[in-house]
């Protein structure tokens, strides 16, 4: 991993167009390695290089993602003589009779992504960036994404989230500490021909101090451990302290009506209460929140999940110097996961909690402007009566799931649920009667007039009328602030 990255947005542009114009894309790539091809580490690449024909397209597979030299004469046929230059100027290669990689260059979507490439576990240096790694996706799918004026990435790393936010928003701010992550990100703006991201070295927040954002992403180095190691894992603060920073500065920073999302790591010392930290932090941003909780384990699971890149007598050493130190703090517990800010206009906010399965994990940021919309509305509405008033409309795929047993000859209902098959996918207790009711919402009637007249059609009694409607106000209200239901216009 060489240092000599050079930012230099000519170079790193003119090879963003010719990447594009070979078609050098996501879907080329798992069309060449299969669909897995980006779970794919530094140890499959002999096996991937076998599957590889010899085509243009095929040698900057070799080159950018798989991260193998090629001979001059392929590299010139595959990016032409201006492309390979743009390689040398930046640093990205090494240039002469073999073209060496020193970096590679992912498709992320519509996005081309520069950085250091395969880690080399315990042998990256302190300043390595890492690509589009399983956390980065985590949070590219949490983010919301309205149109804003301005937005700010804190922690870029690679610049992939200030990539994404320069999509939908007038002006970027990306910041970080470490000058590598900074010379990245100015390459892979030009690299993606994207003029409206602006780099600011420094700690979290200081570089944008008394400054306001239409919308903040951060995934800042979060992980709480003993060592200060890795720029992009270790942050500079003892315990969860960062985690807390970030939560309360990105308050503080956003506009009215803004939205903030961040990976976040949090500590218990009561092993029945392990949300206690976050939602104290919660409640002081002022912001509604949504907290998703990814990850929940005891001291030695996250230090061995940490510790993953080494084995034998160093894995016990690191497994032992972390437990002493989660035992010196008196830890029980600790949370991994994101938080989602809110900033609504009137000041009201509240705190949400749910466990999210992030391999389950789809494209969520439509789902959650829904879901801080709806729970807004709710606030107004104020009681049952009301939101039984109210129009609500599907606003997501869903699946209604019932579990039968047989029981004197005849099939009975044990267990049902009303779950999202997109976004966060997450799932809510329902009886097959309250399933009729939300399989019959209809945005031009009335929620009471939707629970009656499925009522009617099953041929309910009076009192189990009233239990439907109450369970129905239950699920409906649950739905609506998961962003599956949306409230229509009366």
């Amino acid at each position: 991993m060489d240092k000599d990255l050079v930012a230099d947005t000519v170079a790193a542009e003119r090879l963003g167009t010719t990447l594009r114009r070979a078609g050098y894309s996501e879907d080329a790539i798992q069309g060449l390695l299969g669909e897995d091809a980006y779970s794919s580490e530094r140890g499959d690449t002999p096996a991937e290089e076998r599957r590889l024909p010899e085509t243009p397209l095929a040698t900057l597979v070799r080159l950018l993602f798989l991260q193998l030299p090629v001979s001059a004469e392929e590299a010139e046929a595959a990016l032409g003589r201006d492309g390979v230059d743009a390689l040398e100027v930046t640093g990205l290669a090494q240039v002469g009779d073999r073209i060496a990689p020193r970096a590679r260059i992912l498709p992320i979507g519509t996005v081309l992504l520069a950085s250091d490439g395969f880690s080399r576990d315990g042998d990256d240096p302190a300043d390595y960036v890492a690509t589009y790694t399983p956390t980065a996706r985590v949070l590219d799918s949490l983010t919301p994404r309205p149109r804003v004026d301005r937005a700010v990435d804190v922690g870029t790393g690679s610049g992939i989230h200030a990539l994404l936010a320069a999509q939908h928003a007038r002006h970027v701010i990306a910041t970080d500490v470490n000058p590598r992550a900074i010379a990245y990100t100015e390459l892979n703006a030009a690299l993606n021909g994207l003029r409206n991201i602006e780099c600011r070295q420094g700690s979290l927040f200081d570089p944008v101090a008394g400054e306001r954002f239409d919308l903040i992403t951060c995934n800042a180095p979060y992980v709480v451990s003993p060592e200060r190691r890795w720029v992009y894992r270790d942050s500079e603060f003892s315990e969860d302290e960062v985690s807390e920073r970030v939560i309360l500065a990105a308050a503080e920073h956003l506009t009215e009506g803004g939205y903030a999302a961040m990976l976040v790591s949090w500590l218990a010392f009561d092993e029945n209460n392990p949300d206690e930290r976050v939602l104290a932090w919660a409640e002081a941003s002022g912001c509604e929140s949504w907290i998703l909780s990814t990850m929940n384990s005891d001291p030695l699971t996250h230090a061995a999940e940490w510790n993953s890149h080494l084995v034998g007598e160093a894995l016990g050493e690191a497994l032992d110097e972390w437990s002493q130190y989660f035992d010196s703090l008196g830890v029980q517990l600790v949370s991994e996961g994101a938080v989602v800010l809110h900033k609504r206009p009137d000041g009201a906010h509240a705190a949400r909690v749910d466990e999210l399965d992030e391999d389950e994990l789809d494209d969520a940021g439509d789902q959650i402007l829904r879901a801080f919309e709806s729970r807004a509305r709710l606030t107004e509405l104020g009681s049952d009566n009301e939101l039984l008033e109210a129009r609500v409309g599907v606003a997501s795929s869903l699946r209604l799931d019932r579990e039968l047993e047989p029981s004197g000859g005849r099939a009975v209902d044990v267990d049902g649920k009303v779950e999202l098959t997109e976004g966060t996918k997450h799932a809510v207790d329902a009886s097959a009667d309250v399933q009729e009711v939300v399989a019959s919402l209809d945005s031009r009637m009335r929620l009471n007039e939707v629970i009656d007249s499925t009522a009617d059609r099953l041929g309910l009694l009076d009192d189990e009328v009233g239990t439907l409607r109450e369970e129905s106000l239950d699920v409906i209200g649950e739905l609506l602030e998961l962003g599956a239901l949306r409230f229509r216009g009366d």
